[in-house]
This record gives C-alpha cells, sequence and structure tokens, in this order.
C-alpha cells in the first residue's frame, strides 16, 4: 500500500494505492487549513481503508513547484510518517502529476499550477511513446501573458490551475489552443500514487531525511 500526499498549492490531495488499484482518494481546496487539516485527513482516510501506517510500503509527496507553505506541510508530514516506520519516500514534481492523466494528444501539453501574486509555475510537456508526457523543459514561474508569449503557435492542450480569465487569455493568444476539462485538469492524488509505485518498483526512492521542495525563484522578483 502506497499513500500519496499533495499539498502543493490550494488544492489538496490524498489517496492510497495497492499497486493494483487506487482504494481511497479525496481532494479539496484548503485556503490556510492544511497544517490542521492534513493529518486528521491522513488518519480518517487510513481508518476507513483499514490500513495502518506502519503497513505503507511508500509515500509519494508532490514536491514542488507550488505553495512555499503547503509543500513544507505536505513534505514534513510524508517525512515524518516515513521516517517513523522506515518507510521509502518518493518526492514527484507537482506539474507531472497533472501530465500524468494524460494519454497521446495531438501537439504538446502545457501545465499550470498556482504560484501566487498573479503568477503561475508553468512547463511544456512531450509525449515520449512508453514513457508519456515528458517535460521538455524545467518548469517557470510567469505570469500568464509572459508564459504565452514564450509559446510557439502549434498546437497546445493546456491542463491544470486555469482561471476563468486564465482561460481567455489562452483562448486570445491563439484559436487553435485547447482547454482541457476542468476534470481532466484536477490534479490528483491517484496519479501521484501511481507515479510514486513507478519509483518504488524502480527501487529508487528519496533520501527521507535530505529531501526538500523545489522552489522556483520569480524572475520579476515579485
Amino acid at each position: 500500500m502506497i499513500l500519496a500526499i499533495d499539498t502543493a498549492t490550494r488544492w489538496t490531495g490524498l489517496a492510497l494505492h495497492d499497486g493494483t488499484a487506487v482504494i481511497a482518494e479525496a481532494g479539496w481546496h484548503s485556503i490556510n487549513t492544511q497544517t490542521v487539516a492534513l493529518a486528521p485527513a491522513i488518519v480518517g482516510m487510513l481508518q476507513r481503508a483499514n490500513v495502518a501506517s506502519s503497513d505503507l510500503k511508500g509515500i509519494a509527496v508532490a514536491l514542488g513547484p507550488g505553495s512555499y507553505t503547503g509543500l513544507r506541510v505536505g513534505l514534513a508530514v510524508a517525512k515524518g510518517i516515513a521516517l517513523a516506520h522506515q518507510t521509502p519516500l518518493l518526492g514527484v514534481p507537482t506539474l507531472d502529476i497533472v501530465a500524468a492523466g494524460f494519454g497521446a494528444l495531438p501537439g504538446k501539453l502545457a501545465i499550470v499550477a498556482e504560484a501566487g501574486r498573479t503568477r503561475i509555475c508553468a512547463a511544456v510537456y512531450q509525449w515520449n511513446g512508453r514513457k508519456g508526457w515528458q517535460a521538455a523543459a524545467q518548469p517557470l514561474i510567469e505570469s500568464w501573458p509572459d508564459f504565452l508569449g514564450t509559446l510557439n503557435d502549434e498546437s497546445i492542450t493546456f491542463a491544470g490551475e486555469i482561471t476563468a480569465d486564465a482561460a481567455k487569455q489562452i483562448r486570445a493568444a491563439n484559436k487553435a489552443y485547447r482547454l482541457a476539462t476542468p476534470a481532466a485538469s484536477t490534479r490528483r492524488a491517484g496519479n501521484l500514487a501511481e507515479l510514486g509505485w513507478q519509483r518504488l518498483r524502480k527501487g529508487s526512492p528519496d533520501d527521507a531525511a535530505s529531501l526538500s521542495p523545489i522552489y522556483l525563484k520569480d524572475p520579476g522578483g515579485n
């Protein structure tokens, strides 16, 4: 059994995966409540699934980019469980979690997550056969106009945390751009758990003591 924990942004996600199927999953918007709500939510999910924390074979955690506070909360809880029970810890980049929910599509995939103060964390992904969607470059933290200005006029599907205003900017930038549905854009902890299982099977966990969040520097200095 693997536990997935995602507090990278205001969207919080938890899941349990037994290697064959997702047996429990929850996701909700948290506004300044992750610090107090996360641990009880994990306890509740484990109890409902009749799983003890000592039974876990791995813990997958969203590693960033994302909110400074959110990432610290999720990683601290994940590390606490991992170190207490000597459970493998597996950090997964935040944007990869969204990309993992998509099959092959025409063109490229642009994944975004909230970064606060009108900024977004964003990366463009390319389809790579059996490996699925792979980031073409390291994610950036930018404003929507700046990010859209870096893109070529080609087939791109946008997914992730996209506000109504951002959707208007995307459509105005290029009529050929496509928007994933809200459900498809949701960052599912079940996908995080499956990515964690892939790492666990390969025998490549992270060092729980030294694992740290992925923070991006705002190029605008804001």
